[in-house]
């Protein structure tokens, strides 16, 4: 079955690896927040959130592949923002579009439609009323710059 099916299985790979993006987000903001990226504080922090071993193996994927290319991630996103500088941008919407241009360049498996749907339904989960819309066109213009796959 592959990600982008529908499936009102709760296991189905869309509900776990939105679980996932969720506990890597909140992993994400809370390293930001202590300043600790280490895999014992990432390890401590998803001992406190059920989830299947799949779950939180794939929300480490995200966590440490934001961690170590963050620097190319904020280079997409900053081009990709006109006159918007990375710390003036909500964190948690900063933080879901590194998780999300991660995926989008750094993930052949994920096809791009899916990592800009699941980035659009967290914005709107865990941002503001317009995090949904402003998430969808930073992301759409480093989709297209990169020319990541969408299938």
């Amino acid at each position: 079955m592959s990600e982008d099916s529908v499936s009102s299985s709760p296991a189905s790979p869309r509900t776990t690896r939105r679980k996932a993006r969720e506990f890597a987000l909140q992993a994400l903001y809370q390293i930001e927040v202590t300043g600790d990226p280490s895999v014992g504080a990432v390890d401590a922090f998803l001992l406190h959130f059920e989830g299947t071993a799949q779950v939180k193996e794939f929300a480490r994927r995200l966590i440490s592949g934001v961690i170590s290319q963050c620097g190319e991630i904020d280079r997409l996103i900053d081009q990709a923002t006109d006159n918007w500088k990375l710390g003036r941008l909500a964190k948690v919407d900063l933080l879901i579009m590194r998780m999300a241009t991660y995926e989008l360049i750094f993930c052949p498996d994920i096809p791009a439609n899916v990592s800009l749907d699941e980035a659009i339904e967290i914005g709107k989960r865990f941002g503001t009323d317009e995090s949904a819309s402003f998430i969808n066109g930073v992301l759409n213009q480093i989709a297209q710059s990169s020319c990541a796959p969408s299938e």
